[in-house]
């Protein structure tokens, strides 16, 4: 012990770091603070070092090219021992993340903590949510599968309506005028360094004025927030009715955060990692990309908006959120703190709240993508295999035995998950059929360890039956070119 103590003075006396952690440690904070409605920001801290240990894990295998990084994750989910449990907890990670970050922000807002003086704190607060958001949707659009690639192409549109620079901001979005390796290079930085590294810093911040200013009390009705005299308040609340940070708050803050821990360790081993789907293929246009759970309310609003008013929307709306946001602390700076006497911002909080389930709930389940209720067991119409080659007939019954019925419709009969195959054959050529079968893409899983290679080809000619009478078949606009100069 005697060998351990000197050495632990040899680097105290360089570092002093002793007279800071134990002041962190042992400051007072309000009794009533030490409670579980305090604990979603220390969760969220510890959710953040989660996401960059399993990140910089991740970042030794993956590769940011558009050639590589959609087969690096694969290998990662079925070569690598443990490879696909490491990326489940990144993206169970992610989604706790956003879940609890969105929680504290909540809570903060309800309790009045963003009140004098504590403005700069919310603000720091605003930005880490922000940042919270840019690294869940840089990680998706790491994952380079055909939701991304087309998810991302959304994306730049938008960003391609912004007056005046909004093509410089595509470029420099995407490296160049299309999506290709450029862009996951921008992406992987910003995912793996520019992002991680700001938050790391505006949480050092947020983390240094919660100790400098102190926990906010419990709202307690009447409690009036005034400048002139808060401060002095808050000290003598600390001094008669304080308790240590550690342990009597701490240990509360530990235990959740480690059962937040175990709830994602839970998630990654029952549900798995997300993805990837199917290869990217900018061929394939036929695709209906979504994004993850936590932007599909925006993906809901865009969809249901008339198509004159969705750029106001996309460029407007979220810059006055932001705005409100930032301005709260400086509008709303003192006065009543408790949920009590503030029905304004409880109405507001449920507001939001209920309204951002209803459309995540719609982004799920949609016209555009109901909840596949089909049964596969009406028989193909009859008159679709009536006159057909023996091959067809057998696509036919592929195409039955496979469940196919369930996601598409022919004849009107089926579900709705997928486009309605009446006309595909005039939409895609036989190149394209044998690609989105074996790949998939889209909400269309890849079928190409599914079935064998005499099941995809019978099933492909009979797709390539669906067609209107006199409708011709769809043909590749490039060998069609070729055949004609051949002549």
């Amino acid at each position: 012990m005697s060998r351990l103590k000197q050495v632990y003075n040899w680097f105290e006396s360089r570092l002093q770091l002793e007279g800071p952690v134990k002041e962190a440690a042992l400051h007072p904070v309000p009794r009533n603070t030490a409670s579980w409605w305090y604990v979603f920001g220390s969760a969220a801290m510890t959710l953040l070092f989660l996401q960059i240990a399993t990140g910089i894990l991740l970042a030794i295998i993956y590769v940011p090219s558009g050639s590589e990084a959609w087969q690096t994750l694969n290998e990662l989910n079925n070569q690598l021992h443990l490879g696909w449990f490491l990326r489940a907890m990144h993206g169970w990670g992610s989604n706790f993340m956003v879940a609890v970050v969105l929680i504290h922000m909540a809570q903060v807002f309800l309790f009045g903590a963003y009140k004098y003086p504590r403005e700069l704190t919310w603000v720091l607060g605003v930005f880490l949510l922000l940042m919270t958001l840019g690294m869940a949707f840089t990680g998706q659009v790491l994952r380079f599968d055909q939701d991304a690639y087309w998810g991302l192409g959304i994306g730049a549109s938008i960003m391609s309506r912004v007056p005046v620079i909004g093509g410089s901001l595509v470029h420099l979005l995407l490296g160049g005028p299309i999506i290709a390796g450029a862009t996951l290079s921008r992406f992987f930085a910003l995912h793996v360094f520019v992002i991680p590294g700001a938050m790391l810093l505006f949480t050092g911040l947020h983390v240094w004025m919660v100790l400098k200013l102190g926990i906010n009390e419990w709202p307690m009705p009447g409690r009036i927030v005034r400048r002139e005299t808060y401060l002095q308040e808050y000290n003598e609340l600390t001094h008669k009715d304080g308790v240590p940070f550690v342990p009597d708050a701490l240990w509360k803050d530990l235990f959740f955060s480690a059962a937040i821990l175990a709830a994602v360790a839970l998630c990654a081993l029952v549900f798995g990692p997300y993805g990837p789907g199917g290869q990217p293929d900018p061929t394939i246009i036929q695709t209906s990309p979504k994004p993850d759970f936590f932007f599909l309310w925006l993906f809901a609003v865009l969809s249901y908006l008339p198509p004159e008013m969705e750029t106001p929307f996309v460029l407007i709306a979220p810059a006055i959120g932001i705005l409100v946001l930032l301005a709260l602390p400086f509008v709303a700076g003192v006065g009543e703190k408790s949920w009590h006497r503030r029905p304004v911002a409880v109405l507001v909080l449920v507001t939001v709240a209920v309204s951002w389930g209803i459309f995540t709930h719609l982004g799920v389940h949609t016209p555009w993508s109901p909840i596949m209720n089909a049964w596969s067991g009406d028989p193909v119409p009859e008159k679709l295999v009536h006159s057909e080659t023996p091959l067809e007939r057998q696509g036919a019954v592929v195409f039955q035995a496979k469940q196919c019925r369930n996601c598409h419709s022919i004849g009107g009969e089926g579900g709705q998950r997928g486009p309605a195959l009446d006309d595909v054959a005039t939409r895609l050529t036989e190149d394209q059929l044998i690609r989105q079968v074996l790949q998939g893409g889209g909400n269309m899983p890849a079928y190409g360890k599914n079935l064998s290679p005499p099941e995809v080809t019978a099933l492909v000619q009979f797709l390539e039956t669906l067609k209107p009478a006199g409708r011709p078949a769809a043909v590749n606009a490039a060998q069609q070119a070729q055949a004609q100069l051949g002549r």
